[in-house]
């Protein structure tokens, strides 16, 4: 059976008439395709992708695994609801950093439950100081849209540092792109995430990127994909600031860190079940100057 996901954090959200995305009994995930060439465009990158043979194996697993397609009848009106989407969504871009949180959901206790920013919409439109504080409150204990809060970090330098942490993951993902030249990728997305519980516990927290939204990838045609660079280099240097400058957290070795909680089932890349796990969309937008 076919439902809404109950753990979505940006994008389309399915419901009253409104097409988007759905998750099935097993936790996969299905993306509804645009009518126009956009869907025909991210259908053959999938396909491409998926059997091409020149993708190294440390990439591919940045990407959605690929299940194939399948008809699912949906409501009239749809594709004008997901063009009024697109409008809205170019017009709250945070151009000037070359990239946009899209949302964000952040486990905080089994008495707290999860931190949303209360306003959803305006999550897209932050400054770089308000960037800077949200992805802290993503590896904080005391998440919290309380200013006079001070985020913690406790959990940056296993989240965001190390061989296997969300940067490392980054610079791999860069480092390709700078070498690349099968694919052009435009307006993509990256989902960040780790399980908080773990965390919390001192272990491995199983940080994890995927990029994903693909309807306006074209042909390399032998060049280098400098445009989406921009935005990635930029959101790199935001999470390398937080790394290198560990005096802006506020450190409470007092504080508790977090609660163990029950499973969570979060079908927003593919099958999955997932421990009380963090959450982070950003879009990477182009033609834009890296700040590093």
């Amino acid at each position: 059976m076919l439902k809404v996901p109950d753990h979505q954090v940006a994008g389309h959200k399915a419901g009253d008439g409104r097409l988007g995305p759905l998750v099935d009994d097993s936790g996969r995930f299905y993306k509804p395709l645009q009518g126009d060439e956009r869907g025909a465009n991210e259908v053959s990158f999938y396909s491409s992708f998926s059997s091409n043979t020149k993708i190294p194996d440390h990439i591919t697993r940045f990407f959605p695994k690929f299940d194939g397609t399948q008809l699912v009848e949906a409501s009239d009106g749809s594709e004008d609801y997901v063009q009024k989407c697109l409008k809205k969504d170019r017009a709250s871009s945070s151009l000037p950093m070359g990239f946009r949180v899209s949302g964000a959901r952040i486990f905080g206790s089994l008495k707290l439950g999860y931190w949303e920013p209360k306003n959803k919409s305006s999550i897209q439109k932050l400054s770089a100081d308000e960037v800077k504080l949200l992805l802290k409150n993503f590896v904080s204990s005391n998440a919290s849209e309380e200013t006079q809060m001070k985020p913690d970090c406790a959990f940056a330098s296993t989240v965001y540092g190390g061989s296997t942490g969300i940067l490392s993951q980054l610079q791999e993902l860069k480092a390709w792109f700078e070498d690349q030249t099968i694919y052009h990728f435009y307006s993509c997305s990256v989902l960040m995430m780790f399980e908080k519980e773990l965390a919390s516990c001192g272990k491995s927290p199983r940080a994890e990127i995927k990029l994903v939204d693909f309807a306006h990838v074209h042909e390399g045609k032998g060049v280098i994909n400098h445009n989406i660079l921009g935005g990635l280099c930029s959101f790199i240097k935001f999470i390398s600031e937080i790394l290198t400058t560990p005096e802006d957290c506020a450190t409470d070795p007092s504080r508790p860190l977090g609660e163990p909680t029950c499973l969570l089932r979060v079908g927003l890349i593919r099958k999955a079940t997932i421990e009380c796990r963090n959450i982070l969309f950003f879009d990477a937008y182009n033609d834009f100057v890296s700040l590093l």
